[in-house]
Order: structure tokens, then C-alpha cells, then sequence
């Protein structure tokens, strides 16, 4: 068996490896006559291993670069972990620094006023006024003719802004001068052509105040006409002075110039019941 090869035979665990060395062999390894050994390719030289090895390298020195900073801001005694914790907090304490420029902020758009549609204007309603029936219950022991021609002799004063005692004059005078109706004249034969409740022969006598066209009251068609009757009456009324403190006999008389002017004075009381009725 040649020197340079090794033992055949199995090692066992008990035995120690043993190598004879020649003399020849030797003297080729040692010496300046030692023949140059085939290069080894080591874990170094392949391209996986220097790609490892320039990893290990770019760590090692990043873990430098890491550890130097961590040494100029923290005192030598410091670990690795003690100065990266030291320095996360230096730069926290850094980003919050009240110094700092603050970034500009975009003003915000103004919004576009909308269109608001104006409310309707709220109609306020006038207050109503307290509407009579067109036909009010008589009192008094009047009809309803009777009552409706009252109602206009008084609504009449009403609208004039008379006082009610000029009210109870115009409707006491009625009472007298036609009952309270509406009447045409025998003499007038035109005054049948005009609304009327019956017939008078009292001269030229008409409607309720038995007025005399033949006197400048009005005309006939007008004085048949209630409401310009008991107008022409109130006109003549507040002319008289002094009628406020008047009787009622004494004022109907002042505007009537009766032949009987002490007539008038037994409507009083029915008048005054018939103008609160209607008031």
C-alpha cells in the first residue's frame, strides 16, 4: 500500500485515526523544493459566498454607522437597543418642536351663495266684524217690515257716528210719523211706482219720515228709499242746536215741525228697546 493512501479499514469510535507520513511526501511539502498545492476554492470564491460575505459586510457596517451616532448622543456605557431607543426619542422630541415652520395651509373655497326663494308674505286677516242677520227678530211688538225699517233707520245713524240718543229720536219719529213703514202718498200717483208697504194722504207725505218732496227733502223715487229718508232726517237733526239735551219730543218736533209735536214723546220707550236690540 502506498504511503499517501489511508488505512482500508474501517475506524471505529474507540480508535484514533493515525497517518504515516513518508519521507518522499514529506520532503515535497516542506523546503523550497516543495511542489505549489492546486488552489482551493473556498466558501469566499464562489459567487453565492460573496454575495454573502458582502451582506455580512453592508450589515456589520450599517450596525457601525448605527452604534457611532448612538455614541455621540449618549453617554459610552449605552447598548445598541439603549441608543436606538435614545435616539427615536431625540427625533420625536425634534418633529414636535414648537419652532418649527409650519406648512402653508390652502385657504378654503368660499361657497357660492344659492338662490333662497323669499317666503310668501303672510296675509294677516282683518278682524271680522260682528255681522247682524239681515232680518233681526223683532221686539216691541213690531212685524218684521216694521223691524227691518228700523234696523235701517238705525244702521244708518250708526254709520254717521251719531250718538244712540239721536238713534232713539229718528226711530220714535217714525214710529209716529208712519208706524214704521214704508208708504206711498195718494196724492203722488208716481210714489206707487216705487217700493212701498201702503198708502198715506197726508199731502205730498212719503216714506217713513213722511217727508214732502213739495219741501226740498228730496225726490219722490229718494224718499221712498229708506236709507236716504232716515240720511235726510239726521242731516236735519244735527243742524238743531242744543238737540243733545233736547227731549225727544222736542227734538223730532225741531226737525218736523208737526202739527202735533207733543206726539212723539209715547214711542220713547219702545224706541229705546227697538235701538238696543240693534246695537
Amino acid at each position: 500500500m502506498h504511503p499517501d493512501h489511508s488505512d482500508p479499514q474501517p475506524l471505529s469510535a474507540t480508535r484514533p485515526v493515525r497517518r504515516t507520513i513518508d519521507p518522499t511526501s514529506a520532503e515535497r511539502r516542506v523546503g523550497r523544493h516543495r511542489a505549489p498545492e492546486p488552489p482551493r476554492r473556498g466558501p469566499a470564491r464562489s459567487v453565492p459566498g460573496r454575495i454573502a460575505v458582502a451582506t455580512g459586510v453592508t450589515c456589520c457596517l450599517g450596525l457601525v454607522g448605527v452604534v457611532g451616532v448612538g455614541e455621540a448622543a449618549a453617554p459610552p456605557n449605552l447598548t445598541v437597543s439603549e441608543a436606538l431607543a435614545d435616539r427615536a426619542a431625540t427625533e420625536q422630541r425634534v418633529s414636535r418642536d414648537l419652532t418649527r415652520v409650519a406648512p402653508p395651509v390652502a385657504a378654503p373655497a368660499a361657497p357660492v351663495p344659492t338662490a333662497t326663494p323669499s317666503p310668501a308674505p303672510v296675509r294677516k286677516k282683518a278682524p271680522r266684524k260682528a255681522v247682524r242677520p239681515a232680518h233681526p227678530r223683532p221686539v216691541a211688538g213690531l212685524d218684521q217690515r216694521q223691524m227691518d225699517n228700523a234696523k235701517a233707520v238705525v244702521d244708518v245713524g250708526r254709520d254717521m257716528g251719531l250718538p244712540r240718543r239721536a238713534l232713539v229720536v229718528a226711530v220714535a219719529t217714525a214710529m209716529q210719523e208712519s208706524d214704521l213703514y214704508n208708504l206711498a202718498s195718494d196724492v203722488l200717483p208716481e210714489s206707487f211706482d216705487q217700493p212701498h208697504q201702503g198708502s198715506g194722504s197726508d199731502h205730498d207725505s212719503v216714506g217713513l219720515f213722511q217727508q214732502r218732496p213739495s219741501s226740498g227733502w228730496g225726490t219722490v223715487a229718494q224718499l221712498m228709499r229708506p236709507a236716504y229718508a232716515a240720511r235726510a232726517f239726521y242731516t236735519a237733526l244735527a243742524e238743531v242746536p242744543g238737540w243733545e239735551d233736547m227731549s225727544v219730543t222736542a227734538a223730532a218736533q225741531a226737525v218736523q215741525v208737526s202739527a202735533f209735536p207733543d206726539a212723539y214723546a209715547k214711542h220713547e220707550d219702545r224706541a229705546t228697546t227697538v235701538v238696543a236690540a240693534l246695537t
